[in-house]
């Protein structure tokens, strides 16, 4: 049975408002959007009202969870802050939430004010990693995939997170073709791949859909697969973050304590430039950077070995120089990562005594390394 959008206010109709107004009367609702059995909305109010209306969300979201055919409800509580004089003459880029270099206090010691100061722990995880690229198409995912394959085969717990809202791509990188199931609590289970559990937006929209979304409901949907999945107990989670440095980015941050980030760059200058935004952006918000890797660094020929510097070379590791991190490593631009990743099958996993597996599992060490010295709950 296709659940319509009139359906759905009906539901809402019966959850009230902090004055208590019912919602669909509230003027705060967005457009109802469905895709399939998954139903998306968002809430909007005042800054100042957001905590009481937290409530009203999840009764929203319990409300929509219960009519026949609905198997997930993403619902974003979005608040706009009124302009006023509390954010004159201060630092720039404060005004954005984030705090300025000069005033923000240690990621410990979050100051209350602060959006920092919402970060809490995912139960069962001990440690949050993102893997990051200021511009998409550098292999990013394919990276990120195969860094938890080697840090899987160090002896870690691992778990990946296919945070790329607007384009999922883990879904064909592991192959995975069915839907999570929900527990009784309508928790999402995530699903066992290569002996990593792992949870993609793309697991519950259909490949060809278009994901139009604007950035409340980017950020409600991130904040739902770090919070309403089962992760059991994992010493990393590996989340294959969005290109760019906007809602997402900024939404993980705040909302759990980011052990690191890695930077995936191509050696080219136009991808190095947007490399340094997404590493300038975790430095803002005081996520330490584990280092930049150098992917597609040059194409190997599978016929001949013959090398060619088609992106040019060693500009990832310069730039690390430069910017005083660590540079992880260099992956090649060759034919049989690509079919692995085509065919859901990664190199790591397809070919483990493989000069490429041995790549990933080195960059995976140095990542290891990092964590337990940041760490003492990993292993």
């Amino acid at each position: 049975m296709n659940v319509t959008p009139q359906q759905v206010l009906d539901r809402l109709a019966g959850v009230l408002s902090p004055s208590g107004v019912a919602l669909t009367a509230a003027g705060v609702l967005s457009e109802i959007a469905i895709n399939g059995d998954k139903v998306f909305f968002s809430i909007s109010v005042e800054a100042e009202e957001s905590k009481s209306w937290e409530e009203v969300r999840v009764n929203a979201q319990a409300a929509v969870r219960a009519i026949p055919g609905v198997s997930a409800v993403m619902v974003a509580l979005t608040a706009e802050r009124k302009p006023d004089r509390a954010t004159a003459g201060l630092p720039p880029g404060s005004e954005q939430g984030i705090p300025h270099v000069s005033t923000r206090r240690s990621p410990q010691h979050p100051a209350s004010g602060s959006p920092m100061a919402r970060q809490a722990d995912i139960p069962g995880v001990a440690a949050v990693v993102a893997v990051a690229s200021g511009k998409g198409g550098v292999g990013k995912s394919t990276t990120a995939l195969n860094l938890a394959l080697g840090l899987r085969d160090s002896g870690l717990r691992v778990g990946l997170l296919d945070a790329d809202i607007y384009g999922p791509s883990i879904p064909r990188l592991t192959g995975i073709r069915e839907k999570p199931r929900l527990t009784d609590d309508k928790k999402i289970v995530p699903i066992e791949r290569f002996g990593l559990a792992i949870m993609s937006v793309g697991f519950l929209i259909e490949e060809e859909s278009a994901v139009i979304w604007r950035g409340p409901m980017v950020t409600s949907a991130i904040r739902q697969m770090l919070r309403d999945v089962v992760w059991g107990d994992l010493d990393v989670l590996v989340v294959d973050m969005p290109p760019g440095t906007g809602d997402a980015q900024l939404t993980l941050a705040q909302n759990v304590p980011l052990k690191g980030a890695v930077i995936v760059s191509t050696p080219q200058d136009l991808s190095l430039i947007d490399a340094r935004r997404g590493l300038a952006m975790f430095r803002k918000v005081n996520v330490p950077v584990f280092g930049i890797i150098e992917n597609m660094s040059f194409f190997q020929c599978p016929h001949c070995g013959g090398r060619s510097d088609i992106f040019g070379h060693g500009g990832a590791r310069h730039e690390a120089e430069r910017l005083g991190v660590p540079f992880l490593g260099e992956v090649p631009l060759h034919m049989s990562i690509r079919e692995t990743s085509d065919s859901g099958d990664p190199v790591v996993e397809s070919e483990p005594d493989g000069p490429h597996a041995a790549i990933y599992r080195a960059m995976a060490a140095s990542i290891r390394n990092r964590l337990q010295d940041a760490t003492p709950k990993v292993r």
